[in-house]
């Protein structure tokens, strides 16, 4: 039986050939709830032209430059350098990211391509994350456009958020850099975001869609996770 599954509604459904990415235009990014400590509110981590990067000031993250990348077969594993990753390689179908949260373990390289449209990933230990907690995570997820979730088994640490290029690793459901992060990087359009690339946006495929891929993607039953090294190159 299929597992159970939280699904937004996915608006236009995209019947396309995937040698390359199709286009939707989102508009500009929202922010998240929740505050932020020394009196910061999230409204604070919006990027703008003079700010393009706001997890500049969030601590933690881990910022790493990622041109746009080439596909991967889906029999193919990617080497990623980061767990879960946050760039590179990936496959040509992203995993649908219109606020899904998935019950169960996913494909990175298909979550991978969902970065590469400008969503944020949330994962989390299973081991570690309790149902109360998993909660408090899906209010953050479900039904919010340009966000997917799904358990990362073995990570190393309770809570891990990842937008392309970015991560950040956390131990408290409550952390308010959770909801910073969130409003920094989902749909950040903004250039200036990496000093290797000053031209280059904070995700590679601005007005790319999170919609569900009929036929290619389904997330009631998506494609599983599969744990161990890869073997192909990250990038």
């Amino acid at each position: 039986m299929k597992p159970a599954v939280l699904l937004a509604a996915t608006g236009l459904l995209l019947v396309i050939g995937l040698s390359g990415c199709t286009s939707e235009h989102s508009g500009d990014p929202v922010a998240g709830g929740g505050s932020g400590s020394g009196g910061s509110t999230t409204q604070d981590f919006i990027p703008s032209r003079s700010n393009p990067d706001p997890t500049d000031q969030i601590e933690g993250v881990l910022k790493v430059y990622y041109p746009s990348a080439e596909h991967v077969l889906d029999s193919q594993k990617v080497a990623y350098t980061y767990e879960p990753p946050i760039g590179g390689r990936h496959d040509s179908v992203w995993a649908t990211c219109t606020g899904i949260v998935y019950p169960i373990a996913i494909r990175t390289e298909n979550a991978v391509h969902s970065l590469e449209h400008g969503a944020v990933w949330v994962t989390y230990n299973p081991d570690d994350v309790d149902a109360d907690q998993i909660s408090e995570l899906e209010q953050r997820v479900d039904g919010l456009n340009y966000m997917l979730m799904s358990p990362y088994p073995g990570l190393d640490q309770p809570i891990s958020l990842q937008s392309w290029g970015h991560q950040l690793k956390v131990s408290d459901v409550d952390d308010p850099r959770i909801d910073q992060f969130i409003t920094a990087t989902r749909q950040n359009t903004q250039a200036g975001v990496y000093d290797e690339n000053p031209t280059a946006t904070g995700y590679p495929e601005p007005g790319a869609t999170c919609a569900m891929v009929p036929g290619r993607f389904d997330p009631t039953d998506p494609p599983p996770f599969e744990p161990g090294p890869g073997t192909v190159p990250e990038s």
